[in-house]
């Protein structure tokens, strides 16, 4: 669910927040890409026939392969330097929030409003439903991994939440923007956050890019106080207060500035704030999140053909020809962007809120052998991974050009 409503909180209260741009306009930029919920997206929506997801011979669902395999291409197409970040273990907040909800819904009713949404193209409620009615599976994330490092790309798997981890590479400068539908992103802390950038309507839809700093400043808060915004309006971590939507608890922030005076002013009307309501828990989670900070550089390298080939047309029923073509696509576009025709990257400003002190463990992931993470800040696991890596140079991100070429670094 991500923010309840806050899609379109923003369009009516921080217009000047966010800007429409084509995909091509993030040539030559490290995106960091929420690959957990893209899947959900891609069991979703990809490849169906009626209510059917497509299978391989084996009766195996294909159609997270084929979409995380269509939107990647396009994204190298364009030229840009794509890392996708997985989910690691749920907040104990959120297992408990997500299986009381689910333990109200009934599937078949949530799949007819999926239906319907998608019928009229409600972004939102389409993430909603999807989450009620598709189940995401080891074995489906684990297969994506699998693809994305035979494309020769790098990985991550974070300790927590993805989009937490994706707003962490972001405030170090690791990477440019985060690419998700998920809201919470922004409440994360994510400098430049981007809708659209792996939607399946890419040719139709442009990208939405929002940035966190003019969503302040356009709603007139502080970043403590767009967290609680976000907290009041509905996340995914603590039920939010009955009757309370996106727009009363803007007014309420505003009048009141944070959650503790909202709740003192709401003992004398009529709303019910909920028996043990964790906000200051969840607050924490927001500001503080489970996430790694210790994070070799990045490296890009060429597609592994002949695993492509085995692992999609042989394991999985892709046809040979779609599969050459795809290798052939992203061979083209390492020649397209070579190191020379790449300009160097400059970070915007950091803005607090969402890195954390406390210790964490991910894993990163790309072609190429192992390589532990020396003298940073957090304990790194690192698997299979080609990566570069300057102690000298923590907060600097050097990238593989042309995902084979010499290292650029923010200057």
């Amino acid at each position: 669910m991500g923010i309840k409503g806050l899609t379109k909180l923003l369009a009516e209260h921080a217009p000047r927040a966010a800007v429409l741009r084509r995909v091509e306009d993030y040539r030559g930029r490290v995106i960091a890409v929420d690959a957990s919920l893209s899947i959900y997206q891609f069991l979703v929506v990809v490849g169906r026939k009626g209510s059917e997801l497509l299978t391989n011979e084996a009766g195996e669902v294909t159609s997270h392969l084929q979409g995380m395999l269509n939107r990647t291409v396009r994204m190298l197409e364009a030229g840009i330097k794509p890392v996708f970040v997985f989910d690691g273990e749920p907040p104990e907040m959120k297992k408990k929030e997500l299986a009381k909800r689910l333990g109200s819904i009934k599937r078949n009713d949530a799949t007819k409003d999926l239906n319907r949404a998608m019928e009229i193209g409600d972004e939102d409620s389409i993430e909603k439903f999807s989450k009620r009615t598709v189940k995401v599976t080891k074995k489906h994330n684990d297969d994506c991994k699998r693809l994305l490092r035979l494309m020769g790309l790098p990985i991550v798997e974070a300790p927590g939440e993805a989009e937490a981890q994706c707003a962490a590479l972001c405030e170090n400068h690791q990477v440019y923007a985060v690419a998700s539908e998920d809201m919470d992103s922004l409440t994360f802390g994510a400098r430049r956050f981007l809708r659209h950038l792996t939607d399946l309507g890419y040719k139709k839809s442009p990208v939405t890019e929002f940035e966190v700093s003019k969503v302040l400043e356009e709603l007139g808060l502080t970043m403590d106080q767009f967290i609680d915004l976000c907290i009041l309006s509905g996340c995914d971590y603590c039920e939010n207060i009955k009757g309370i939507g996106g727009q009363r608890a803007l007014k309420l922030i505003r009048q009141h500035g944070c959650i503790e005076e909202v709740v003192q002013n709401l003992k004398q009307t009529r709303f019910s704030v909920p028996e043990d309501w964790p906000y200051q828990e969840v607050r924490t989670l927001f500001k503080q999140p489970n996430v790694c900070t210790g994070i070799p550089e990045f490296v890009w390298t060429s597609p592994d053909s002949q695993g492509l080939m085995d692992f999609l047309s042989t394991e999985n029923s892709f046809s040979y020809d779609r599969v050459a073509k795809a290798v052939e696509k992203i061979k083209a576009a390492s020649d397209r962007y070579s190191p020379g025709r790449l300009k160097l990257l400059t970070p915007v400003a950091s803005l607090a809120g969402s890195r954390t002190e406390k210790e964490a463990t991910c894993i990163l992931g790309s072609p190429g052998q192992s390589l532990k993470a020396r003298s940073a800040p957090q304990v790194c696991k690192s698997s299979s991974a080609g990566f570069g890596y300057s102690s000298s140079k923590p907060f600097m991100l050097g990238m593989q050009s042309g995902f084979h070429g010499r290292a650029l670094s923010f200057i």
